[in-house]
């Protein structure tokens, strides 16, 4: 049976803030999620903060740019010993096997993002997008493979096709997830727990549901329980 495991968002504003977290669910959680949130107010250093606990760390930064230069992010990355790390797909073929080529030695594993749970299936009929959500993602996902992706970001019912076209090394990340009875925010796109680990998911990434809980320790317990 596929193994799932939780990522903690650490949606936050300060390091004060993600390092009271990281202590309080480090060796139940461990691996924590920095994004564009946690970075820009903290820069690098809180991945050096993070993985001195022991916990590993996924930068989710979702680089956008020409071949060059996402390489040249991807290299620079390198150096903090991050265990996974996004890239949007829809920067194309090229960038991607960029990233991929610049990870090659390295314990990095780059993930392409596919659409974003905040996107409904109409926008990409606004964008003039034939395909429909899952193909889109499940078109994207063939190729970050096809270009070395070591997996990708999608949601859960997405993940399901992806896991029964592509290998089963193929790693899928899923965000967007929510316990049961949790709020759905601005996700147009959310699942439970269970779920994903039913739809082939090896990570799940929680966020508001753990962050804004009034028991989060026992949150975090509970949303273990389901994926285990």
């Amino acid at each position: 049976m596929r193994k799932t495991e939780l990522i903690l968002a650490l949606d936050v504003n300060s390091r004060q803030q993600a390092m009271r977290w990281v202590n309080l669910l480090y060796p139940k959680v461990t691996i924590f999620k920095v994004g564009l949130q946690l970075y820009t107010a903290c820069g690098p250093k809180i991945i050096q903060d993070i993985r001195k606990t022991g916990a590993e760390v996924f930068l989710d930064l979702k680089f956008n740019d020409i071949p060059n230069t996402m390489a040249n992010a991807t290299r620079e990355l390198l150096k903090y010993q991050v265990a996974m790390f996004t890239v949007h797909t829809l920067s194309g073929p090229d960038a991607l096997k960029e990233v991929a080529q610049a990870c090659r030695g390295s314990r990095a594993k780059a993930l392409g993002v596919t659409v974003l749970t905040s996107i409904s299936s109409n926008f990409l009929k606004d964008l003039k997008i034939q395909r429909s959500l899952s193909q889109e993602v499940l078109y994207l996902a063939k190729m970050a493979k096809k270009c070395g992706m070591s997996g990708v970001v999608c949601s859960v019912p997405q993940a399901k096709i992806i896991r029964k076209y592509l290998c089963r090394n193929f790693i899928i990340v899923c965000p967007g997830i929510r316990p049961a009875g949790s709020s759905r925010g601005d996700q147009q796109q959310i699942a439970t727990p269970q779920a994903a680990k039913d739809g082939g998911a090896d990570y799940i990434v929680v966020g508001r549901p753990i962050l804004e809980a009034r028991r989060p320790l026992a949150v975090t317990e509970s949303i273990l329980r389901d994926i285990s």
